[in-house]
């Protein structure tokens, strides 16, 4: 099964006491919470990422799907394969993309890039809450990649347009500094270097 969607979102990175007061005031408990590791791939000479495209395989307890990220005017347009559990993991054994996620395949081949090249590059597991508020689809997550552990705030959005200002108007009525998150595919293939 694929899907295609756009994409546009907010983020801004937390400390740990500003990830707990969010949790606090949204009431959200362990229920709330899935972990899911992000692998990501691009080619041994960083094809993807010339292209400011990110490809990744998620998997959660009993799914996984993979999802290539091309750069639009506005957001990203996200192309989805859903893939088996089994293919998951043997793409986490041979660290290649998996071959069975056909429409990313058609896409990459459109961009000129052979999936047989792709390797994995990066991982990061995050343990995410998410809940839909006044201004969007709020994610509130804990990563680990590397020996590195932060916290995040993501605000997914429908339309570019006023919920900037939405965005930095929840930030304002917790107090939280906007600080600049880099996208996870960069911040668990950097600190690999």
């Amino acid at each position: 099964m694929m899907n295609d969607s756009i994409e546009i979102e907010y983020k801004t990175m937390l400390t740990q006491s500003e990830y707990l007061q969010l949790i606090a005031y949204y009431q959200l408990n362990s229920s709330h919470f899935v972990t899911q590791t992000n692998l990501y791939f691009d080619t041994s000479v960083y094809q993807l990422k010339e292209k400011n495209m990110g490809l990744r395989v998620r998997v959660f307890d009993t799914e996984a799907e993979a999802t290539l990220k091309i750069p639009q005017k506005i957001g990203l347009l996200e192309v989805t394969d859903k893939i088996t559990q089994a293919e998951a993991d043997e793409a986490v054994k041979t660290k290649q993309f998996p071959q069975s996620a056909q429409h990313i395949s058609d896409v990459l081949k459109s961009e000129t890039i052979e999936t047989e090249e792709l390797q994995l590059i990066g991982r990061l597991v995050t343990r995410r809450a998410e809940l839909v508020i006044t201004e969007g689809k709020l994610a509130l997550d804990e990563n680990w990649y590397q020996d590195q552990h932060d916290f995040e705030l993501e605000l997914e959005v429908q339309d570019s347009g006023k919920n900037e200002s939405d965005f930095f108007a929840l930030l304002n009525q917790f107090n939280i500094p906007y600080r600049p998150a880099k996208n996870k595919i960069v911040r668990a293939v950097t600190m690999r270097k």
